[in-house]
């Protein structure tokens, strides 16, 4: 597929302020005002941005020559002494600090424990970005939350909006079909738990900042995201002589902090302080350690019962519990008791977790359907129940930025707005305008299934011989996918790590900001924004998962 930088478009055009786009006085009529039809322009390779988004200094390794009017930081003018210094000692803090995954090379690094670590892909500096967008993702945080808890609870929404896709795309169908047996026996989540994460990119030319996709289901790194920023912060004190950066302005993130409370919280509002939290798991995992701190916490940090339960061990002290299993496991040891409790393998659970089931891969057999099955039956608090899994799709996505839909789930119109603002364009392949724009200018677009984990997104020309062959084809194959306007955000220089080697390059950023919810029927417990995950890849990469192996960890330095 044609890479990032042939299709990154000058940013000398002309461009409209309501569109990411350059300007075309011949638009088409589309859901969202901000997006309007491009015009046909020359390509540029490798542009980076001189609109003041990177911080300069002259020589870093020498005496500084620092340049007050737009500062610009440059880490490709670190002298490579010095560079080897930071990445040895950014090795060092992450060997000791557990900024660590599965190695690949290591058959048994998935499975257990402590067996072929190997440190993070990490971002050897933080990426700058600017503090009004920055403000503006955490601000918008709970609005999203309670858009996906409202959504969740429209059955007749879910169902209707993605009947199409359930024909042509086997696993939605499944989910599809667990969510309808959910609705035929009535079944209410009173204890509703969202642990989300909402990701954005900059477009370079609007400045705005819009929305990729809002994950509720498995929203990972909230543990070592938080270690990259205490990672960044010790670097910027440590060789604050050669960089004169202010270690304060990489914003405090404390996503596993907030996601381990809000556990804590849905386990007390559940009410059973014999529960235990089950953490559902792939059964090969080289993230388990982003995981494992998260767990860690609750229990180190959450050890006695809520108030309310007066209970007491023999120690005088009461843990939140948590035990680890896969999809077949629960299968195998898992059971409903009379009352509505899951159980499984003797323990009985009041929050399932879910760090698996998001993609096909997970359910090999029918084994695995049937344990998500058992737990929707439950009446175990979900994370995600089944149906905030569906009301994190794409084509649920799709379905919210059209005219008039957001209306339906908020009123207040101020947070309609706001949200409204983070959309980018977002399309039905039914659209036969818009697929035929694709098809003439497919380095405009994406197209998207209803997948997650990074690996499956469509770009380039092979968005054009995709919609071509559906052409052709005339099948319903279309239905299982969207269309959404390409962002083209600000590509920076950076040096990453991988494997023990920093190596400079060109490259772009995504930033997911993370959330959470909880509520108990009318009562909202938790919702707030809480913590952040930069993810940085080299320009010329379309996809950006960092446990996929396309990108890296890093922080944000607030400008």
């Amino acid at each position: 597929s044609t890479s990032f930088t042939t299709l990154f478009p000058h940013k000398s055009k002309l461009y409209s302020k309501s569109s990411p786009f350059l300007f075309n006085p011949t638009t088409i009529e589309l859901p969202n005002s901000h997006f309007l039809k491009p015009c046909n322009i020359s390509m540029a390779h490798n542009i980076i941005s001189s609109q003041g988004s990177q911080l300069k200094c002259s020589a870093i390794g020498d005496d500084l020559d620092i340049h007050t009017e737009k500062p610009i930081f440059d880490p490709h003018s670190i002298k490579p002494n010095l560079i080897q210094k930071m990445s040895y000692d950014a090795l060092v803090w992450s060997s000791l600090h557990g900024l660590l995954v599965g190695d690949r090379a290591s058959e048994k690094s998935g499975k257990v424990p402590g067996v072929g670590l190997v440190h993070a892909p990490v971002s050897l500096l933080p990426m700058l970005f600017p503090e009004s967008n920055w403000k503006q993702a955490c601000e918008v945080a709970p609005i999203f939350n309670e858009l996906v808890d409202r959504v969740s609870l429209d059955g007749k929404f879910l169902q209707e909006s993605l009947s199409r896709t359930k024909k042509v795309d086997g696993f939605t169908s499944r989910l599809l079909d667990i969510h309808a047996k959910m609705l035929d026996i009535n079944k209410k989540e009173e204890i509703r738990l969202g642990l989300h994460r909402s990701d954005y990119m900059l477009d370079e030319q609007t400045n705005l900042l819009l929305q990729i996709e809002l994950n509720t289901i498995s929203s990972s790194f909230p543990g070592l995201s938080g270690l990259v920023s205490e990672l960044h912060r010790s670097l910027l004190h440590q060789y604050k002589q050669n960089l004169a950066l202010d270690p304060a302005r990489i914003p405090e993130n404390k996503a596993v902090d907030q996601f381990a409370e809000a556990l804590s919280k849905a386990w007390t509002e559940y009410n059973n302080p014999s529960a235990v939290v089950m953490v559902v798991v792939q059964t090969e995992e080289r993230n388990m350690y982003d995981q494992h701190w998260l767990f860690t916490l609750l229990k180190e940090r959450y050890p006695f019962s809520s108030i309310e339960f007066l209970f007491k061990l023999h120690d005088n002290t009461f843990q939140v519990r948590s035990i680890r299993k896969t999809l077949a496991e629960i299968d195998e040891q898992g059971e409903l008791l009379p009352d509505g409790t899951l159980v499984v393998d003797g323990e009985a659970v009041a929050v399932v977790y879910f760090r698996a089931g998001y993609a096909p891969t997970d359910y090999p057999s029918e084994s695995e359907w049937r344990a998500r099955l058992l737990m929707e039956q439950s009446c175990a608090v979900k994370c995600p129940s089944i149906a905030y899994h569906l009301a994190g799709t794409k084509k649920i996505q799709q379905e919210l930025a059209k005219p008039n839909v957001l209306e339906r789930f908020l009123e207040n119109k101020d947070d309609i707005a706001k949200v409204r603002k983070c959309f980018a364009g977002l399309w039905s392949l039914d659209d036969s305008t818009i697929v035929k724009d694709a098809i003439e200018r497919p380095g405009y677009y994406v197209m998207k299934p209803q997948r997650e984990g990074g690996g499956n997104n469509i770009y380039g020309d092979d968005v054009k011989l995709a919609l071509q062959r559906m052409e052709k084809e005339g099948m319903e194959e279309d239905a299982a996918y969207i269309l959404m306007q390409r962002i083209f955000p600000t590509i920076s220089p950076a040096i990453l790590m991988r494997e023990g080697s920093s190596h400079k390059d060109h490259v772009i950023s995504e930033l997911g900001v993370y959330a959470t919810y909880l509520r108990n029927n009318t009562r909202v417990v938790m919702n707030d924004h809480c913590g952040y995950l930069m993810r940085t890849k080299v320009s010329s990469s379309n996809e950006g998962g960092v446990a996929a192996g396309f990108a890296v960890l890093d922080s944000i330095y607030l400008v």
